[in-house]
């Protein structure tokens, strides 16, 4: 590479070093020293001067592709939540040079325009499914350690694949929070929805009533069968929880509605706390019985966000604790471009041609 410039040098004088000719263009000034970061490690050069100061080389230019392969790989690094310590050793290691806190930050925050550019794409498509949930995330805020909320939203469109249409975060879980996510997204163009997957959460199922009316809403069972402990003593029969979750896998709603009386039955003198709570509650747990069979084992919980929340949790116990929240929200919105982008280019998560059918069936006996 050093005879590289000097011979961009020679070309550019039209004479090397020492040369007596008529065809000289100009004369050295010495040299400044440059510090290249490559693949192969860190190079110090000697780069040549010109008197009159015109020389420039496209050495450094040619090399900018290696560089920016750096970058990116230590963009990925992060997305990919390795530790900052770990990101100075490996750079250390590859290029003997290592890459403060500070350079890492700065090449992270090169993520935000493409992230924002992802966040607020318009939403054309109608999505008949939507499956609503939340997280929690330690951030930092003016030197104290809170909670904050990551809010999600995941959408399935009449191709069956699933796409992640919102990541925002809150203050904490609201109707407001919620409410403000929704109506982002009906700005953006979400239209269509029909069925809503959610947990029993106050704040969303009111945000969910003004802005989405027209939806059905299937309350989580999962997270059904979860409350359903606080309502039973702690030695209780394991039987009486698994022959409620057993309900779940009736063919239809009146099946399960038959299972249901018997097990009230069955369970209420020994239960009675937990059965009258389950005989108020559960009925929004069966709301996915109306739904094509072949789709009741894919919406009857958020099961599928909370596999997205495990692998966020995976990648941000790294962190243990976000400096802000735009640290929090960058991370997690570059975890959901990479998962949704493999969502895209993976086979059809449901078949909609179930759910088109049932729809015309239930026009036809309408009319």
């Amino acid at each position: 590479m050093q005879a590289m410039l000097e011979a961009e040098m020679d070309d550019a004088l039209g004479a090397s070093k020492s040369e007596r000719t008529e065809t000289r263009l100009g004369y050295r000034s010495g040299y400044y020293s440059r510090t290249l970061v490559t693949r192969v490690g860190k190079l110090e050069l000697r780069v040549p001067q010109d008197r009159n100061g015109r020389f420039s080389t496209e050495l450094f230019e040619r090399y900018q592709r290696s560089e920016q392969a750096l970058v990116a790989t230590l963009a990925e690094m992060y997305v990919q939540g390795v530790s900052t310590r770990k990101v100075k050793a490996i750079t250390e290691e590859l290029c003997g040079h290592s890459v403060s806190a500070s350079a890492i930050s700065a090449i992270n925050k090169r993520l935000d325009a493409s992230l924002a550019a992802f966040a607020g794409r318009q939403l054309a498509e109608p999505f008949p499914y939507l499956i609503l949930d939340a997280r929690y995330e330690k951030v930092r805020e003016g030197g104290i350690v809170s909670s904050q909320a990551v809010l999600i939203a995941i959408g399935i469109d009449w191709d069956g694949r699933r796409q992640i249409l919102a990541v925002e975060m809150a203050n904490r879980e609201s109707r407001s929070s919620w409410k403000d996510l929704l109506l982002g997204m009906r700005k953006r163009g979400l239209h269509g929805v029909e069925f809503i997957v959610a947990d029993d959460h106050a704040g969303l199922r009111a945000a969910v009533r003004e802005v989405l009316p027209e939806a059905a809403f299937q309350r989580c069972y999962v997270h059904f069968l979860r409350n359903a402990l606080d309502h039973l003593p702690r030695k209780a029969d394991d039987d009486c929880l698994q022959e409620l979750r057993w309900l779940y896998d009736r063919r239809s709603v009146e099946e399960a509605r038959r299972d249901l009386a018997v097990w009230i039955a069955k369970w209420s003198g020994r239960y009675p706390k937990l059965v009258a709570w389950a005989e108020e509650a559960i009925e929004e747990t069966l709301t996915f019985y109306r739904l094509p069979r072949r789709h009741h084992k894919h919406l009857k919980s958020t099961n599928m966000l909370e596999r997205l929340n495990e692998e966020i949790r995976r990648r941000t116990y790294v962190v243990r604790i976000f400096p802000n929240s735009d640290s929090c929200r960058r991370l997690v919105r570059a975890l959901a471009v990479e998962t949704h982008e493999n969502w895209l280019e993976a086979h059809r998560y449901l078949n909609m041609d179930d759910l088109r059918e049932l729809k015309k069936s239930q026009l036809r006996q309408a009319a």
